[in-house]
């Protein structure tokens, strides 16, 4: 038979402060983000919000990766220093909490963009997120509008040119006719 023993507050205690030195160590940074995939429009706004927690000051660097480059947007430990490289100084807003703001979208700026995370004795983390930037609308909208012009011009000069074969089929019609009548009819018309 199994004896069971309960253990003393003593040996609780020293679990429970083992268990959360090991939960604290291993979540020693935290980077907590609501929505990783976001969709914008050309020239619009996108905001990639970040929750950053960690031990000491975080450095925060986010970083631009697409199929054909991968760039350093720029590097910040809040409230101590910001790098902010000059291809996106004029677009970037950087936030305490990790967060960035990018402006005035463009269609090369879609890709996937990484947020590292270091903290002071040099542990980092990554998250990462996907950005789609769509076309805007009213150059589609444009485009639809010079493609019903064209074909309602189109349409016009088909009309005019069937109005004037018509025309000049009934002109040739009526010549034809002209022609097979004969000059002198054989009635005459006598006085009463």
């Amino acid at each position: 038979m199994w004896h069971l023993r309960l253990w003393d507050v003593q040996e609780v205690a020293v679990f429970l402060s083992i268990a959360l030195c090991i939960c604290h160590l291993a979540g020693a940074i935290s980077i907590h983000s609501p929505q990783r995939s976001l969709t914008r429009s050309v020239q619009e706004d996108v905001f990639f919000s970040v929750d950053v927690t960690c031990n000491g000051i975080p450095t925060i660097q986010w970083t631009f990766m697409s199929g054909a480059v991968s760039r350093t947007i720029g590097t910040w430990e809040p409230g101590v220093y910001t790098n902010i490289t000059v291809d996106y100084s004029s677009r970037v807003q950087h936030y305490y909490n990790g967060s960035m703001g990018l402006s005035d979208l463009r269609l090369q700026d879609a890709g996937y963009y990484v947020v590292t995370v270091t903290d002071t004795a040099g542990n980092s983390k990554d998250a990462g997120f996907v950005l789609k930037v769509n076309e805007v609308i009213y150059e589609d909208l444009q485009y639809l509008s010079v493609s019903a012009l064209a074909l309602a011009c189109l349409a016009g000069l088909l009309m005019l040119t069937m109005w004037l074969l018509d025309k000049a089929y009934r002109n040739i019609k009526a010549c034809r006719r002209r022609k097979q009548m004969p000059e002198n009819d054989a009635t005459e018309l006598r006085p009463l």
